[in-house]
C-alpha cells in the first residue's frame, strides 16, 4: 500500500514538474516573440548617421510638403503633417510600422477639416498637443490655439482647447512640453519684444500658471517660433528668422538653462541649417536621433542623359525637392554639450 501511495506521489511529482516546464516554456516563447516583435525602434537606422537623413523616403517623406514629426512612446506611430506647397493649409496623418515597413499614411481622425498642426505627444504617451485654428465654443476662430487629447485605451479623447492663460487672442505655436508639466510654445500675442516669442506657463497644483515670456536673451526683434524643451528644461532647440548669423531663412538654435538662466542662442550649424527654411525640431523617444524639418533642395549629380516624361515627374515629385522633408541624424552627431 506504502509503495502504491509513493508512486502515485511520484507520479504527481512529475506531472506537476512537467506543467510548470511546459508552462515556463509557453512563457519563454511568447516573451521572445514579444522581444522579437518589438526590436529596435523603427526609426533606427543600422549604420551611423552622421549626416542629415531623409527619414522613410518616398513613404513619409515623398515629393510632397511634409514636416513636424512626432512619435508614440514605443516608436511604432508618427504622426506628422502633410501641408499645401505654399504651407497654407496643414493636416495631421499618422503612419504605424507593421511588418517591417512603415503603412500608407493616413489622415488622424480629428483632423482633415481645419488647419492643424505642430503635432506633440508627451513622454509617457498619455497626452497629444497640436494648435489649430477649428470653432472655438461653436464661434469661427480667427486664430490658432493650442488643443490636447488624453489617451483612452486605443485612441485619443476628443481635443479640447488649452484655454487661458496658455491661448490669448492671437497665435500660438508649436506646443512641447517638460517633464514637470511646463508647457513652452510661440505666440504673437500682444506684450512681445518682437513679431513672435517664445513663452513657457508652468503646471503647478492642476493648473497652468500665467506666460511668462523667455526674455531678451531668447526673442528679438524678429520672429522665435517654435520651441523643443528638453524633459529637464535643461537646453531649447528654437526656430528663429533675421538674425546676422543665420545660414539662410529660418535656422535652428540651441540655448542652455545655466542655473535659471539662458544662455546666448547658437545656431545649429550647416550640419542642420541650410539656405532654406529649418523648423520643427525634436528628439526622438529613445533620445537617439534628432529630428526636423527642412525645405532645402537635395543636391543632384548632372543628368548623364535626357529624362523621358516618367523620369522627370519622379525626379520632381521625389524628397529633396524643394518643398518640406522630415530629416534625422544621430543626437550624438551635434556635439551639444549634454553629456
Amino acid at each position: 500500500m506504502a509503495s502504491l501511495v509513493q508512486i502515485k506521489m511520484n507520479h504527481k511529482g512529475i506531472l506537476h514538474h512537467l506543467r510548470l516546464f511546459v508552462s515556463l516554456g509557453l512563457c519563454l516563447i511568447s516573451l521572445n516573440a514579444q522581444q522579437s516583435q518589438r526590436g529596435p525602434q523603427p526609426y533606427t537606422v543600422n549604420r551611423t548617421l552622421e549626416e542629415p537623413t531623409v527619414f522613410a523616403p518616398d513613404i513619409i517623406s515623398t515629393g510632397d510638403h511634409e514636416t513636424h514629426p512626432t512619435f508614440t512612446p514605443d516608436g511604432r506611430t508618427v504622426y506628422f503633417l502633410k501641408n499645401s506647397p505654399r504651407f497654407d493649409f496643414w493636416t495631421i496623418v499618422f503612419s504605424q510600422f507593421k511588418n517591417g515597413k512603415w503603412t500608407v499614411p493616413e489622415v488622424a481622425p480629428f483632423s482633415g477639416q481645419y488647419r492643424d498642426a505642430d503635432p506633440f505627444i508627451t513622454a509617457d504617451g498619455s497626452k497629444f498637443y497640436f494648435i489649430s485654428d477649428r470653432p472655438v465654443a461653436g464661434k469661427v476662430s480667427r486664430d490658432l490655439d493650442i488643443y490636447f487629447m488624453d489617451r483612452v485605451a486605443d485612441h485619443w479623447s476628443a481635443p479640447k482647447n488649452l484655454g487661458t492663460p496658455v491661448n490669448s487672442t492671437g497665435n500660438e505655436w508649436y506646443p512641447t512640453i517638460a517633464a514637470d508639466g511646463t508647457i513652452y510654445f510661440g505666440s504673437d500675442r500682444p506684450g512681445g519684444r518682437g513679431m513672435t516669442d517664445l513663452y513657457r506657463c508652468r503646471y503647478v497644483n492642476g493648473k497652468y500658471e500665467n506666460p511668462q515670456n523667455l526674455g531678451d536673451v531668447i526673442n528679438t526683434q524678429f520672429d522665435e517660433f517654435e520651441p523643443y524643451i528638453s524633459r529637464d528644461q535643461t537646453y531649447l532647440i528654437f526656430m528663429a528668422g533675421g538674425r546676422s548669423d543665420s545660414l539662410g531663412g529660418f535656422d535652428l538654435y540651441i540655448s542652455y538653462n545655466r542655473n535659471g538662466e539662458w544662455t546666448k542662442p547658437v545656431n545649429l550649424g550647416s550640419k542642420i541649417n541650410s539656405p532654406a527654411n529649418e523648423f520643427s525640431p525634436g528628439v526622438s523617444p529613445d533620445g537617439k536621433y534628432f529630428f526636423w524639418s527642412s525645405t532645402r533642395e537635395i543636391e543632384r549629380e548632372p543628368l548623364q542623359t535626357p529624362l523621358n516624361y516618367a523620369q522627370l515627374i519622379k525626379k520632381i515629385r521625389s524628397p529633396g525637392n524643394g518643398l518640406g522633408d522630415i530629416y534625422q541624424i544621430e543626437l550624438r552627431v551635434l556635439d551639444l554639450g549634454l553629456n
